[in-house]
């Protein structure tokens, strides 16, 4: 067998989403050779090499320790052991998800030959322990929308169809992924990394949280998808009950990172009794392995596997027809389709995001107007310009919490090749423009003719768009910080204490020229200013606005009769440093700054996603 022809060679599934059209399906056979995994110690900045015996330095610790084990083609094999064994850090490495830096010691092999782990991901689907979808998709959607980015077009509706069926889904089809029960639910997410027929499929802890019945059913569906389609199947599992361990062939045994059995059921009962150990008939055999391990040696288990591989029937993987490469099921522009219409469904049918957003937006708007209803004195109209944009500014933040999860969908189908980076990045923002349009009209409308400011209908018009491009900022502003933001708590910290900084050095409360100099660059860098010198220019620049009267003296104010004027729009603009230019120039910052953070955020998730993929 050619080392090229076996992860190079990987195969999509045909049409009719089952990969035959007579063709033989690939198969795929893992192993693990002396394999060591160390974690760094804190504070490591360096790449771990290979070592000669996976010693490490000192500090580290060794998550793996000599591993040798194999997944072949036609069976279900589950990893066992206490908490902290190193279970979910073995699948990981198996997966190719694992950090090939921290691999000390040892080799993966598929086939045969060392894994290409890239390859070997799109080739393979892994499920991770919590379930990364989007609940307010249905159940079909949800595998509908995974097989149009998984499969090339005219097949993933139908593949979507058949997979329902097979994992016992119809009678959900139609249900809200929130909605529907927890082993439910899991079969979904084992659905999403079904649905390119994958050769390889590893879970991890799938029947953790849920009843005796449900984790039975998912076990027995893997069961026999292995045996029926000759798919390799690897699982963790915490403690199975002794109808599941019925359905396992065999198990890798851990502890301590160590392999203790790698084998059979009856093969492990066999070592207990031949090291002297008295099974009692209400306990299953791993049960009492698992309590007992201490007697079964990291070095016996070596041999022990080594006796499994005699005993394996070995199946010979199928050559695959020959790929160009690891390319995309989809174009950019049919991803960035797709994603957009996955998204938009889970705008709409998110209360936060659209209908408690628009109702926000008018009684926002309607409650701001009656503070400032009417007002003509400078101060108060600057006032509410401020104030105005604070809430614009500030009010975006509830997509945070959004952006996070859909990160780690993101981060979970971009590393199994399902999509490019961009595309997710431009969907998102195309969503984003008319669904905060509309935000935008509806709050511009009440609040701009309560405050009474230009009757003009030009001047409107304006209005509304600086509102829509300070929305778009925001947005933009919050969905880049929340690639690089670990968690919520952190990102909302952050973006608040930005948007206070922003709003401090905006130049409404202390002018630019009072503005330290070491601090300038806020001054140009907030989100507030460009907006802000917006708003003014339109209320008091033009042939209307240079002409107002905005303090007089010697009489009443506001250029009352008898009164001289002393400042008018004209003079206000002066004053404040801006200029009539200002009006499209602050405009072409604003749109640079909805642009300049989205690439920023495709930067740093396009980062994040390729570290996963490494």
């Amino acid at each position: 067998m050619e080392a090229t022809t076996v992860m190079s060679q990987v195969s999509k599934p045909d049409s009719n989403g089952g990969g035959g059209g007579g063709r033989r399906r690939p198969r795929y056979r893992i192993e693990t050779r002396a394999l060591s995994y160390v974690l760094p110690p804190r504070g490591a900045s360096f790449p771990w090499g290979k070592g000669t015996n996976g010693t490490t330095e000192e500090g580290a610790r060794l998550l793996l320790r000599g591993v040798t084990c194999e997944a072949p083609p036609g069976e279900l094999v589950a990893i066992v052991g206490p908490s902290g064994a190193g279970k979910t850090t073995l699948l990981s490495v198996l997966a190719g998800s694992a950090d090939p830096s921290r691999v000390s010691a040892g080799e993966v092999l598929v086939n045969g030959v060392p894994m290409d782990a890239a390859r070997f991901r799109r080739a393979s689907g892994y499920v991770p322990q919590d379930d990364a979808l989007f609940p307010a998709l249905t159940v079909e959607e949800s595998l509908v929308y995974s097989a149009r980015l998984r499969l090339r077009s005219g097949a993933a509706d139908e593949r979507a169809r058949e997979l329902m069926a097979e994992l016992g889904l119809r009678h959900v089809a139609a249900s809200r992924v929130r909605d529907v029960s927890g082993g439910e639910r899991r079969r979904v997410s084992i659905g999403v990394d079904l649905v390119h027929d994958p050769a390889v499929l590893l879970l991890d802890e799938p029947t953790s949280g849920l009843d005796s019945g449900s984790a039975l059913h998912i076990v027995k569906m893997l069961r026999d998808m292995a045996a029926a389609r000759g798919k390799t199947v690897v699982l963790t599992i915490h403690q199975p009950g002794f109808r599941i361990l019925e359905l396992i062939d065999r198990v890798v045994l851990l502890a301590d990172g160590a392999v203790r059995h790698h084998g059979s059921l009856d093969f492990l009962q066999s070592r207990l009794l031949a090291s002297g150990h008295a099974i009692p008939a209400h306990v299953n055999v791993l049960e009492y392995a698992m309590e007992a391990i201490d007697s079964l040696k990291p070095d016996v288990a070596v041999a022990a596997a080594a006796t499994a591989n005699q005993e394996r029937h070995d199946v010979a993987p199928a050559p695959a027809p020959a790929r160009r490469g690891a390319g995309y099921a989809n174009s950019a522009l049919a991803e960035t389709r797709i994603l957009a219409g996955r998204f938009l469904k889970t705008v709409l049918r998110s209360p936060q995001l659209c209908a408690a957003r628009m109702a926000q937006s008018v009684l926002a708007g309607a409650f701001l107007g009656s503070i400032f209803l009417g007002a003509t004195d400078l101060q108060s109209r600057l006032g509410f310009f401020a104030f105005n944009l604070t809430y614009l500014l500030s009010s975006t933040t509830e997509a945070l919490p959004v952006f996070l999860h859909e990160r780690r969908i993101l981060e979970r189908e971009t590393s199994r090749g399902a999509y490019r980076v961009s595309s997710y990045v431009v969907s998102n923002a195309a969503v984003f423009l008319p669904f905060l349009l509309a935000a935008a009209v509806l709050y511009a409308a009440p609040v701009y003719w309560l405050v009474g400011l230009a009757r003009e209908p030009d001047a409107f018009a304006y209005f509304a768009l600086v509102v829509w491009l300070a929305m778009l900022t925001a947005n933009s502003f919050v969905a880049c910080l929340s690639a690089l933001a670990p968690n919520y708590i952190v990102g909302n910290s952050v973006v608040a204490g930005l948007i206070g900084c922003f709003f401090l050095f905006s130049g409404y409360f202390v002018a630019s020229r009072n503005i330290p100099r070491y601090w300038v660059f806020m001054h140009y860098a907030s989100l507030f200013k460009y907006p802000f010198e917006a708003l003014v220019v339109n209320e008091y620049g033009g042939a209307r606005g240079g002409r107002e009267c905005l303090a007089t003296a010697g009489g009443g104010g506001g250029g009352g009769a008898g009164g001289i004027c002393v400042l008018d729009g004209a003079g206000l603009l002066r004053q404040q440093g801006m200029r009539e230019g200002m009006r499209w120039s602050n405009l072409g910052v604003m749109v640079g700054f909805v642009v300049g953070y989205r690439v920023l955020c495709f930067v740093f998730l396009w980062f994040r996603c390729h570290r996963m993929r490494r």
